[in-house]
């Protein structure tokens, strides 16, 4: 995700989606009619979150075009599939900023995939190639063990709970898993000023040079012709004491959605990670499926207090598994999983 404040222009080019559904009230209910509870969410399992997101580390740093890449891709697939998920993947080529062309995928898990209405959780599979943050190891590629892996981790745990609940106790609705690929190799003007950025001119254009699969998928979308009810979008979701606001452009494409979640989190006890704190928007993947026309939440980790927008540990080679903290994995994934089951 960029490190910039998302520009105002680019947030007012966005059109405003609200929902408003009207409530209904009934004076009188024949006693011989029983409505259908509402099943109650089943229970996320932080340790099997932690284990996924430690898999996919073990792999190596997830870079475009690297075996480690492949591999883990590979994994993810097939691990989705043996949940009995319906798997699509997006191959797709894109250059980034230094001129190489990435070979990527977006990878698309449908849970119900008969359901009509839908719920999308985003989030991205591939880690930054540098660690231009970094005070020593500026080149070194991260292990991006919050940075995706933790995202990944709380949508296959979200994805086996699901698939192990009887039919009687399915949420109602149907949830898409859209891993979006070539997220973070990305120019960032404040750190590699010593580097030409070869997409400054499709950058002054509306485009990115970060979050490359999101922007492929904004345009190619699918499923095709993909309408769910909202997404939820997962970054940086793993690290100890990790802090949540409510970002702007959420705030903007979405209300209703960020309220709905963070009052969640908030009921569960979780208000020491999702903070009732507004922050400025940014440019992440949230903004290509909001323009998607997908009205979309972005779930990031973000420092409340101070100029900086980022924890320390964010692109640099402190992003490995010893900051992932199974209390904010837990925090994350059981109130995502309670969002969804409270539809």
């Amino acid at each position: 995700m960029n490190l910039t404040r998302l520009a105002p222009a680019a947030l007012a080019s966005l059109l405003l989606l609200t929902a408003c559904p009207e409530k209904k009230s009934t004076t009188e209910t024949p006693a011989t009619t029983e409505q259908p509870s509402t099943p109650k969410a089943p229970a996320f399992n932080p340790d099997s979150a932690y284990a996924f997101t430690a898999k996919q580390v073990a792999f190596g740093p997830r870079v475009p075009n690297s075996t480690a890449h492949v591999k883990a891709g590979d994994w993810i697939v097939q691990k989705f599939k043996a949940l009995g998920l319906s798997v699509k993947e997006q191959p797709f080529t894109a250059m980034a900023f230094d001129g190489k062309m990435l070979r990527s995928r977006n990878i698309v898990a449908q849970y119900q995939p008969q359901a009509a209405r839908r719920i999308a959780i985003f989030t991205h599979w591939d880690t930054r190639p540098f660690a231009d943050k970094d005070k020593t190891k500026k080149n070194a590629p991260l292990d991006g063990a919050s940075d995706g892996a933790s995202g990944v981790g709380i949508a296959l745990e979200m994805a086996r709970v699901l698939a192990a609940q009887k039919d009687s106790l399915a949420p109602g609705v149907g949830v898409d898993f859209i891993l979006f690929d070539s997220e973070d190799y990305g120019y960032d003007s404040s750190t590699q000023g010593e580097k030409e950025n070869l997409l400054a001119r499709q950058e002054a254009n509306g485009q990115s040079s970060w979050c490359l699969g999101s922007q492929y998928w904004a345009k190619n979308m699918l499923p095709v012709g993909y309408k769910p009810s909202y997404g939820i979008l997962l970054d940086m979701v793993g690290a100890k004491d990790a802090k949540f606001s409510r970002e702007e452009l959420s705030r903007q494409q979405a209300r209703d959605v960020v309220d709905k979640v963070w009052n969640t989190a908030s009921q569960l006890g979780f208000s020491d990670f999702f903070l009732f704190n507004d922050s400025y928007g940014i440019t992440d993947d949230h903004v290509y499926t909001n323009q998607a026309g997908v009205r979309t939440i972005d779930i990031i980790d973000h420092v409340p207090v101070g100029d900086e927008y980022f924890p320390a540990y964010h692109h640099t080679t402190q992003d490995n598994m010893s900051i992932i903290d199974k209390r904010t994995l837990k925090a994350v994934g059981q109130t995502v999983l309670t969002t969804i089951y409270g539809e």
